[in-house]
């Protein structure tokens, strides 16, 4: 099973976004990226990371993932439990389910921010700064 850690950072809100995502399979760390993404929201940052990572999970052949965050907001919408409100967050919402989709096994976890330091780390990096 792959097994994904992800998070978004933003300076200020709006303002500069960067995301980080590690990936493990059979605990092994195979996969780590920080990217900055321009000037947008925390809420988009956090969907930009679900959807980078689980693109690199498909393109390695991967079917199955876990996938562990610390925005509560992204988990529970992915899990049908929160609707999305935020009509610029709503496509991005549909490109994630659309990936899940082509998934054969799939889950996504919140966790606290202190289990999901290192994600952390590679967002806030990607920004430029350390929180």
């Amino acid at each position: 099973m792959i097994k994904v850690y992800i998070d978004g950072a933003s300076a200020g809100n709006p303002g500069n976004v960067g995301i980080g995502y590690l990936i493990y399979k059979d605990n092994n760390l195979v996969k780590k990226n920080g990217i900055y993404l321009g000037i947008q929201t925390n809420n988009f940052a956090e969907y930009m990371a679900f959807i980078f990572s689980l693109i690199e999970v498909l393109g390695m052949g991967e079917r199955n993932a876990e996938v562990f965050s610390d925005s509560k907001l992204l988990c529970e919408q992915l899990n049908g439990n929160f609707k999305v409100k935020n009509k610029n967050i709503y496509p991005l919402f549909v490109l994630a389910k659309n990936i899940i989709s082509k998934l054969e096994k799939f889950s996504i976890t919140h966790i606290e921010r202190e289990k999901n330091t290192e994600a952390d780390k590679l967002a806030t990096e990607a920004v430029g700064f350390l929180i």
